[in-house]
């Protein structure tokens, strides 16, 4: 594998174009795990978004030490023989599960958009996604890290646009919850789970990143990754609760919502909701090829062809149903995996240094950001 040195901004780029595929960006998985619980989904949130800078961030510098090119060796190190192996297992369950999500809600896209069969939408789907694979973990990153600000910047701007259209109804609705709904009976326990299942999705990317970019690069591109997550789905969430309750019996509630604002916003964000999924069906392919096959050799191309495949059968079951049960259920073994990431810090004695860390590692951003102010002004 090239060396290669990737900045803090490809890094965050990289860490939140893993997150924001389908269940992210069409709102299925907010409404599920946050909006459901009302006003307390927010509180959710800021938990969430804390393990997201946190997790993220060692995942990241776990296999920059080990210099990992998959998620096996961190996983292993993390949990040890035994519980490194049922990790393992539900990490490549997951990771084949979350490409068929995605595959499901490519087609939910095509079907209630564009009207056209679910299939159309999900074998398109597939076939870029494999396309893109078969190029490498260099292409890859270079797809997720690309499309990732795009991502992030359409779905603040509809939430937000669809908030200042109709602020009345945000404040209307905050004390509406629908809790028998949502992805787990309490919001702390919605708000780890969010953040376990997603770290098991990102893992698979996160690993050759980390051993791909300098130490000092990690910390910041974890903070404005989780940070830029952490804001995202608080605005989709407070765009569906100024939608409450009607949002509940949309399948990709987002697209309702910009439909709401004008038809034309309707089928660009179905555009970009297209363009989220295939970054997330790319990092989900990959790791889990990856852990089977060594990158780039004939078993890895043939079992890519093959889980494509399967995955586009297994699609067929339907979006919001594959989201309900297939997220909550690896939330709560990726727990095993969280817990072993938080051994890993306690033993490297890193819980103390992280402040420090990431004051040291903001402090360049800060200094970009400034020097490029300045630049601007003379």
């Amino acid at each position: 594998m090239a060396a290669k040195q990737y900045s803090e901004l490809k890094i965050a780029a990289t860490y939140i174009g893993t997150v924001v595929g389908a269940g992210f960006a069409s709102g299925q998985e907010v409404l599920q795990f946050f909006a459901y619980f009302g006003i307390r989904g927010l509180l959710g949130l800021v938990v969430a978004t804390i393990l997201f800078i946190v997790l993220g961030y060692a995942v990241l510098l776990f296999s920059h030490r080990l210099q990992a090119h998959s998620h096996l060796p961190i996983i292993r190190h993390a949990g040890g023989p035994l519980v490194g192996k049922v990790v393992d297992g539900i990490t490549t369950f997951f990771l084949f599960g979350a490409l068929a999500v995605m595959a499901a809600g490519a087609g939910a896209i095509f079907r209630e958009e564009y009207h056209l069969p679910a299939l159309v939408g999900s074998s398109i789907l597939i076939a870029a996604t494999l396309a893109t694979v078969l190029l490498g973990i260099t292409q890859v990153i270079n797809a997720i890290s690309f499309v990732a600000p795009l991502l992030l910047a359409t779905v603040l701007g509809v939430s937000l646009f669809a908030l200042f259209t109709n602020p009345s109804s945000v404040v209307a609705n905050l004390a509406w919850s629908d809790v028998p709904r949502a992805a787990a009976p309490f919001w702390p326990l919605a708000a780890v789970l969010y953040a376990s299942y997603n770290l098991v999705l990102s893992i698979a990317v996160l690993a050759p990143l980390g051993s791909l970019s300098r130490e000092e690069n990690l910390l910041p591109g974890a903070i404005l990754g989780g940070a830029g997550l952490g804001l995202g789905a608080g605005a989709i969430t407070l765009a569906l609760l100024a939608a409450a309750p009607d949002v509940t019996a949309w399948e990709v509630p987002m697209l309702q919502i910009a439909g709401g604002l004008a038809p034309v916003a309707r089928t660009l964000y179905s555009i970009i909701l297209l363009a989220e999924i295939y970054t997330t069906g790319v990092s989900s392919l990959y790791g889990f090829t990856a852990r089977l096959a060594e990158p780039e050799s004939r078993r890895f191309s043939y079992l890519a062809v093959i889980a494509s495949a399967v995955a586009l059968i297994a699609a067929q079951s339907g979006f919001s149903r594959l989201v309900a049960f297939l997220f909550p259920l690896v939330g709560y073994g990726g727990l095993l995996l969280v817990g072993g990431l938080a051994y890993y810090f306690f033993r490297q004695r890193l819980v103390l240094p992280v402040a420090e860390l990431a004051l040291r590692g903001l402090l360049p951003l800060a200094r970009k950001a400034f020097l490029f102010k300045k630049k601007d002004d003379s």
